[in-house]
């Protein structure tokens, strides 16, 4: 017995429409079923026929305000030996960890830590001559 696969056409112009949709933040995803609900009328069947993007609880977990930032050096600048310096203060790392640490840049100097612990690290980082960015 032999199975057959509907082959379905789609146009360009319908493929083009998918692969913007697919690249949609979920905060848009959110305000696009909104406004389809909205203008349109659109919802999504109950029994889940159509995918649907997820409602305002999810726009709420997306907007919640981060607790958590990583500290990332992107260059080490003009004075390795300070920065290494630096590197080893805020780590505790020793002086092969830490010039590792520095000659990999990008690096994580810390991760998981505070907004205020974040700002201190980056800021002596800065001083030291490295350049950083939190994330």
């Amino acid at each position: 017995m032999s199975e057959e696969t509907a082959t379905i056409e789609i146009s360009e112009e319908l493929k083009t429409l998918g692969d913007k949709i697919a690249t949609l933040t979920l905060k848009q995803a959110v305000e696009l079923g909104n406004y389809l609900k909205d203008a349109h009328g659109i919802e999504a069947a109950a029994g889940g026929g159509m995918m649907m993007m997820p409602g305002p609880a999810a726009a709420a977990e997306e907007v919640a305000e981060k607790t958590e930032f990583d500290v990332i050096m992107t260059s080490f600048g003009g004075n390795k030996i300070a920065v290494i310096k630096a590197i080893r203060g805020i780590t505790g790392l020793g002086l092969k960890e830490a010039k590792d640490l520095v000659e990999g840049v990008p690096s994580k100097v810390k991760e998981g830590v505070s907004k205020e612990d974040a700002e201190k690290v980056k800021a002596e980082l800065v001083d030291s001559g490295a350049e950083c960015e939190i994330k």
